[in-house]
């Protein structure tokens, strides 16, 4: 997103360009007042109707500064509101905020909209957003989203996990109860893009009084609020009627049903027992777009896959671990598994980033590492052994729950093929049980990760994911890979106040993870969704989410 140097001031609140995600979009409010009457919207849905779609536990509770994946990203998205939210396209539209301006790119001067309240009825001030990033970065809270804060003046000061618990942001100050000011650490282009993933939401002061309790029943200013949460079945959310944004929403509610496998969650759309789904079973994938016809979605998203190594792992640290993490990778032949299992829903990666987001290129010096070889997998394989033999097998462990066994047998197979070691999978229950055993630290071999986008930059994919600041359980650095030069390469990119110069110091930054490869990227996502003749008005948006908002639905 282009900003001017001189009072950037983001589309209005009362915009109705159609949007999603971690906000959605305007439009009018479908008469449906206090969140399910019945009535008819106007456009063929009832207003009362409940819209049902697939969902998985959330690993944590939900803590909008505590929510790394995606199981608890879809709920908290439409329970909370930022001061902006993204479009189809990923343009940042105002919601919360009346104005963001800014002289230089490092100080800020934020104006949130009047009339704003949570479901508690308390009203939602500027206190509240400096609150909760304050909470969110203060190392002693052991928030997941700490790093999101990372560029606002005093976040070192901070963020250990020893940090004093009340200790907080020098550049955050509240001006009053509508206004309130960020300084930076440095000049950072891209910051006002970044404030409607949902880690900048505002808090209640029912959080602070209790964040455990919270966490099971939170109190958001969304457009809907939370009914029950089931665990490890569902999670209902009713429409809030107070909600005072442009994301109304046109049906009466959401009901996330947590399924174990992607086989039961689709042959529920088909027989109409599941309304919206976001992901499409290996199984299905040649077949979804005849069965579903003009409600197939297929279409390129924010997001990626990977593979993942601790930096600590016996076999993959020091430079034996480099070169075996580069034979890995040229041991892969992408284009085969994208097709043979995919079908055309996935395309070989070439960078770490996405094609969808500015910045992407297919072209940065070092990128041949993705490329299948066999010979040059073989060279650097022995070339590692030299150096330090490796012993006992190459596992890569998935959550069973995502459709993740195929492609998983497969990059197995093509290792053992070329390599002449053993490989294979290790299959975990579900997400929530992988991601606890990857953020304790306790995981073994490989693990499969992957990245959808929490705002719509480059620097989404690397920032959190790659620099010291998001190691140690601070971020989503699952690696703890830490290269001082990589820090400061990136930092040089979000700094640059232009954006095509941005754009290339980013891909600098990305050369040196072409060197270290942290992570193995594998390919680029598409969205492979689709929904039921129950429902109407249903659109994907950038980061392969439905605009929950706006899916109407006939009792």
């Amino acid at each position: 997103m282009a900003i001017s140097r001189r009072s950037m001031i983001l589309g209005t609140a009362a915009s109705g360009t159609a949007a999603l995600t971690l906000a959605a979009c305007g439009g009018d409010d479908g008469g449906n007042g206090g969140g399910g009457n019945g009535s008819d919207n106007g456009g063929g849905g009832d207003t009362g109707a409940i819209v049902m779609i697939n969902g998985t536990e959330p690993q944590n509770p939900l803590h909008t500064t505590n929510t790394n994946e995606v199981g608890g990203g879809k709920i908290l998205q439409n329970l909370f509101s930022g001061l902006v939210y993204y479009d189809a396209e990923g343009t940042p539209q105002n919601e919360m905020a009346e104005s963001i301006e800014t002289d230089d790119s490092q100080n800020y001067t934020i104006t949130i909209a009047d009339g704003w309240t949570f479901t508690n009825g308390d009203p939602v001030t500027a206190q509240n957003f400096v609150d909760a990033w304050n909470y969110g970065a203060n190392g002693a809270n052991g928030q997941y989203s700490s790093y999101f804060f990372e560029s606002i003046d005093g976040y070192a000061d901070i963020s250990g996990k020893d940090a004093d618990a009340s200790a907080t942001l020098s550049g955050l100050e509240v001006v009053d109860d509508r206004t309130f000011t960020v300084k930076l650490s440095s000049p950072q282009s891209d910051f006002p893009t970044r404030l409607g993933y949902t880690a900048y939401s505002p808090l209640p002061q029912a959080f602070f009084d209790d964040p455990e309790a919270f966490g099971e029943e939170p109190i958001g200013n969304g457009p809907y609020k939370l009914v029950a949460w089931n665990h490890n079945q569902n999670a209902e959310l009713e429409v809030n009627p107070d909600y005072n944004g442009p994301r109304k929403p046109e049906n009466g509610g959401l009901d996330f049903v947590f399924y174990q496998d992607q086989e039961t969650a689709y042959n529920d759309l088909l027989s109409g027992g599941l309304d919206v789904i976001d992901a499409i079973p290996p199984s299905a994938l040649s077949s979804f777009e005849s069965e579903l016809g003009e409600r197939a979605v297929n279409q390129p998203a924010a997001g990626n896959a990977t593979i993942t190594i601790h930096v600590d792992d016996p076999n993959f640290s020091g430079e034996a671990g480099t070169l075996r993490r580069k034979a890995i990778s040229r041991a892969i032949n992408r284009p085969e598994i994208c097709e043979a299992i995919y079908g055309g829903t996935r395309t070989a990666a070439t960078d770490f980033t996405t094609p969808v987001v500015n910045g992407y290129s297919d072209s940065i010096p070092g990128n041949e590492v993705l490329e299948f070889d066999e010979a040059e997998a073989k060279k650097l394989w022995d070339e590692a052994e030299a150096i330090q033999p490796f012993e006992g097998s190459f596992s890569l462990s998935y959550n069973a729950d995502g459709g993740h066994q195929e492609w998983v047998d497969a990059v197995c197979n093509s290792i053992r093929n070329v390599l002449g070691i053993e490989a294979a999978g290790n299959s975990y229950p579900d997400f929530k049980s992988l991601r606890d055993d990857v953020t304790a630290r306790t995981i073994e071999g490989a693990f499969r990760t992957g990245w959808q986008a929490d705002y719509p930059s480059m620097y989404n994919f690397l920032g959190p994911l790659y620099t010291s600041a998001a190691a140690d359980g601070q971020g989503s650095n699952d690696a703890d890979y830490k290269n001082p030069e990589f820090d400061e390469a990136l930092l040089a990119g979000l700094s640059a106040t232009d954006e095509e110069e941005s754009y290339t110091l980013g891909q600098k930054a990305q050369e040196i993870l072409f060197q270290d490869l942290p992570s193995i990227p594998l390919w680029f996502n598409n969205v492979a969704g689709g929904y039921a003749e129950t429902v109407e008005n249903v659109v994907f948006g950038w980061d392969s989410q439905p605009i929950y908002h706006q899916i109407t639905k006939q009792a």
